[in-house]
């Protein structure tokens, strides 16, 4: 998977965190609060992470589109965790690598996790 690039990072954004679907014109407006960005950039750009099924679309009262992801915030970081492993040609010592950076509490959400995992297999 690819990382996202900016402005598709900047709406993928709002769109998580606002949790509900959203016109363009409502992400531009919102982005127009810290920098200045063209509206039909970014109908651009949901148009194009429409396309590449990150976005749903439905068509609201004329001509506007409501957009919203396709997958959660921590799917995607999920995604990318994914991607870094397959990268390694030893996945087993980069995921060790990995956890030996992890905080006290990104330790016990990971045990929390992988006992979750362990059930789900057993039954």
């Amino acid at each position: 998977m690819r990382r996202l690039g900016e402005l598709e990072a900047e709406i993928m954004d709002r769109l998580w965190k606002w949790r509900r679907p959203a016109t363009v014109r409502e992400i531009v407006d919102d982005i127009n609060r810290t920098r200045p960005v063209a509206y039909t950039t970014v109908m651009t750009v949901a148009n194009i992470l429409h396309g590449k099924g990150w976005l749903l679309r439905e068509q609201k009262e004329g001509r506007a589109w409501l957009y919203e992801p396709v997958r959660t915030r921590e799917q995607y970081s999920a995604a990318l965790m994914e991607d870094a492993l397959e990268a390694s040609e030893d996945r087993p010592v980069a995921l060790a690598h990995f956890v030996g950076r992890m905080s006290p509490a990104e330790l016990a959400a990971l045990r929390k996790a992988l006992r979750e995992a362990g059930r789900r297999t057993d039954g």
